[in-house]
């Protein structure tokens, strides 16, 4: 299908290599990528041949931004656990320490990535009364995982970043503190994590994304303290929608106008 297309709207899912560069031929001219992130892209062959890379930024960081605090909120106030334990039909009764969780506000919540995603969370989460800092690249990490009850993930997946919450990081951790992931599977090493949750190392983990996606460690699938989304950062019908208009919008502007798109990641065009 790739055959003789000048422009492609592709999916996180599809790996936009050499291989698929070449399949689609020397006529392509643009790739409109269906996601903020371009882990999927290999950026230095689509520039080689001149075909333009974009983006869809901006129009998901409040939808992904929500979801990584309403992923804290439920884990700290052990909401999806509590629903599995209704719809097993436990016996329960009210009492005071009755499924104890705790609450955001107050919490130390470390946003490892500034970019638009993890300041929206940081704000979301300022206004229930969490107090955020952040993680740069040219912090001490595992000095500031020490200090945190919550770290949330907003990286992009590179070389860099591949495992950047490893065994070692984990290790640096309180074991009354939760992970959020809502960036990119990978940049926790999911093996790691499940031995650190097993072990007490860490209270909980909220992912949506995983290293294998959409394949799950088992381990994670055994845990009470875990909760599981389908990569679902920017579902909402309106940010979906907003997505492929950016989409469209790039291709216009290659195809159809000539000219730079907006949200270009590559733009080296040879003709």
């Amino acid at each position: 299908m790739l055959e003789g297309a000048e422009g492609v709207v592709s999916m996180l899912t599809a790996r936009v290599d050499e291989a698929f560069l070449d399949r689609a031929g020397p006529q392509l001219r643009v790739v409109a990528n269906y996601a903020v992130g371009v882990d999927n892209v290999d950026l230095a062959a689509a520039e080689a041949r001149g075909v333009v890379v974009a983006n869809t930024p901006d129009v998901l960081t409040r939808a992904t931004a929500e979801l990584a605090v309403g992923s804290m909120l439920a884990l700290l106030r052990r909401i999806v656990e509590g629903d599995r334990f209704v719809r097993r039909r436990s016996a329960w009764a009210f009492s005071l320490e009755f499924m104890l969780g705790s609450s955001l506000a107050g919490k130390r919540l470390l946003v490892v990535g500034a970019g638009r995603i993890g300041r929206e969370t940081a704000r979301l989460a300022e206004a229930l009364d969490a107090v955020p800092t952040f993680a740069g690249r040219n912090d001490d990490l595992h000095s500031l995982l020490a200090d945190a009850d919550i770290v949330s993930l907003h990286v992009p997946l590179t070389g860099e970043t591949r495992h950047l919450l490893d065994a070692a990081a984990l290790a640096a951790m309180k074991p009354t503190s939760i992970v959020v992931n809502t960036a990119r599977g990978p940049v926790v090493d999911e093996r790691a994590l499940v031995e650190a949750l097993q072990a007490g190392t860490i209270a909980g983990a909220a992912l949506d994304v995983y290293e294998h996606e959409p394949e799950v460690d088992e381990g994670l699938l055994e845990l009470e303290n875990v909760i599981l989304t389908p990569h679902l950062g920017s579902a909402t019908r309106e940010t979906r929608v907003a997505m492929g208009m950016l989409c469209v919008e790039a291709l216009r502007a290659v195809l159809l106008e000539g000219r730079r798109p907006a949200n270009a990641v590559v733009y080296r065009p040879t003709r």
